[in-house]
C-alpha cells in the first residue's frame, strides 16, 4: 500500500500521475480538511474535491480547481441580493465561486452529512461516483479550522483560510497560523502508515496543507517511526512555489524559501526529499542535516511527467525502506 498526504493542486497532480504508475487500488490519500468551510449552508472540501476532480479528468486545466467546461449561472444571480442584504449577514457571498456543475457535489456532500454520515464516507461516495480506483480520505472526520493571522491595514486580524487565501487573494502579510480542533481531532490513517510500503508527502504548501495534518494527535510520532521509508517531494523549485503562496507564507513566518528550507521542516519525519533539477546544488546541504536527497523532474507538466516523477518517488521509498528493517 501507498500512503500519500495530500493538500490542493499539486497534490493532486501528482496523483493523477501514481495512478498511471501504480494499480489505484494500492494508494490511500490521505487529504487535508482544514480549508473546509461553509458558505451557503454548503459543506465545501476544497482539498479533496481538487484531488477527486483531477485524478478522474474532470479538473478546470487553467485554474487547477473546479470542473472543466464550468457555468457560473448561480453566482451570477447572486448579485440580485445584494441590495437588500441587511447590515452583518453573510447571504449571499460572492466572493468564493462555485460552479453550476460543482454545486451538485456540495449538495450531496451536505445532505449526507445532515443524515449522519461521516466525511470519510461521504468522500469515498463522491469518489466511487467518479469512478475512481484509488481510496480518498480526509485527514479526519472531525472539525479542524486553518485559521491564519494576517496584517492588514496596521492590525493583527485572524481570519479563516478561505477568507486570506481566496477573499483576499492571499496578497496579505501572514504573521501565524494555527489549527483550531486539530489537538481532539481523530486522524483516519494512523493505521495506514505503518502498513504502506512508502508514504509520500506531496508537493502541497508544508504549512496550511500538511501542517494540518501533522497537527492531528500522534502523526507526526507515527511518520518518526517509519521515517525512512516517508519520501516528500519539494513544493519549493529554485525559491519559489509553483502555485500559491507557500513561497512567501514561509519566508513571513521565518523559513527559509527554499529546497532546503523544506528539508529542515520535513526532517524530523521523511528520510528522504526529491528536489527538482534547479536545485541539484542544494543536495549536498539537505543531505547533511540528514536527509536523502534525489533529484528529477517535479514539474508536472503533462501526466506522464508526474507518472515518472511517482516511479522515481516510490523508488526512492523503497531504497529508503531498506534502512527501516
Amino acid at each position: 500500500m501507498i500512503t500519500v498526504l495530500a493538500g490542493g493542486v499539486g497534490a493532486a497532480r501528482f496523483l493523477r500521475g501514481l495512478v498511471l504508475a501504480v494499480d489505484p487500488a494500492e494508494i490511500t490519500a490521505v487529504v487535508n480538511t482544514g480549508d473546509d468551510t461553509v458558505l451557503h449552508g454548503l459543506s465545501i472540501s476544497p482539498d479533496i474535491d481538487t484531488v477527486t476532480y483531477t485524478v478522474a479528468g474532470a479538473i478546470d486545466p487553467e485554474r487547477g480547481w473546479g470542473l472543466a467546461d464550468e457555468t457560473w449561472t448561480a453566482m451570477a444571480n447572486l448579485t440580485r441580493y445584494v441590495g437588500v442584504r441587511p447590515a452583518g449577514s453573510t447571504a449571499a457571498p460572492e466572493w468564493f465561486n462555485l460552479g453550476d456543475r460543482d454545486l451538485a457535489t456540495h449538495f450531496y456532500r451536505t445532505a449526507r452529512l445532515s443524515e449522519g454520515a461521516t466525511l470519510s464516507e461521504v468522500t469515498d461516495e463522491i469518489a466511487r461516483a467518479w469512478g475512481l480506483g484509488l481510496r480518498i480520505v480526509p485527514m479526519t472526520d472531525d472539525r479542524v479550522r486553518t485559521m491564519v493571522d494576517i496584517l492588514e491595514d496596521g492590525d493583527v486580524t485572524t481570519v479563516g483560510f478561505q477568507e486570506y487565501f481566496v477573499k483576499r487573494r492571499h496578497s496579505v502579510p501572514v504573521t501565524g497560523i494555527r489549527f483550531d480542533g486539530a489537538d481532539n481531532a481523530r486522524p483516519t490513517f494512523i493505521d495506514a502508515i505503518g502498513a504502506s510500503e512508502a508514504v509520500v508527502i506531496a508537493p502541497s504548501n508544508p504549512l496550511v496543507s500538511i501542517g494540518p495534518i501533522r497537527a492531528l494527535h500522534g502523526v507526526d510520532a507515527t511518520l518518526s517511526a517509519h521515517r525512512d521509508r516517508v519520501v516528500a517531494i519539494s513544493p519549493i523549485v529554485a525559491g519559489s512555489a509553483l502555485k500559491g503562496p507557500a513561497d512567501r507564507m514561509l519566508s513571513e513566518l521565518g523559513f527559509e524559501a527554499s529546497v532546503l528550507g523544506v528539508a529542515r521542516l520535513y526532517a524530523p519525519i521523511c528520510g528522504t526529499l526529491v528536489i527538482d533539477e534547479r536545485d541539484a546544488e542544494h543536495r549536498d546541504a539537505i543531505e547533511a542535516i540528514g536527509v536523502r536527497c534525489v533529484v528529477a523532474d517535479t514539474i508536472m507538466r503533462t501526466p506522464e511527467i508526474a507518472a515518472s516523477l511517482a516511479t522515481t518517488t516510490l523508488t526512492a521509498a523503497r531504497e529508503g525502506a531498506r534502512h527501516d528493517r
